[in-house]
């Protein structure tokens, strides 16, 4: 499982309709608005990193209005308590 953090800074007035829009992705598990430098943490969690580059570079940056910047984490190891794979991909 390939898994990216995408930190999102949003038109103020869009930050709903960006939030739905962002949750109807395929990948996309979870939206968190939060304080701070950016307005959205965009969790996505995919199989392979062509899927999320499709999902960052084409699907939020161009067919979602209301998104001003991006900036992309990929994970490079996880660590959690529950089984991630059997809990998103299972």
């Amino acid at each position: 499982m390939v898994t990216g953090i995408v930190l999102v800074n949003v038109e103020r007035a869009m930050i709903r309709t960006v939030i739905e829009d962002l949750m109807k992705i395929e990948g996309v598990s979870e939206v968190y608005a939060v304080a701070g430098e950016y307005d959205l943490v965009v969790m996505i969690r995919v199989q392979s990193n062509a899927e999320l580059a499709d999902i960052i570079a084409s699907r939020m940056t161009h067919d979602i209005n209301g998104i001003i910047h991006t900036k992309t984490l990929v994970t490079l190891n996880s660590y959690a308590k529950i089984d991630l794979e059997k809990v998103f991909l299972g």
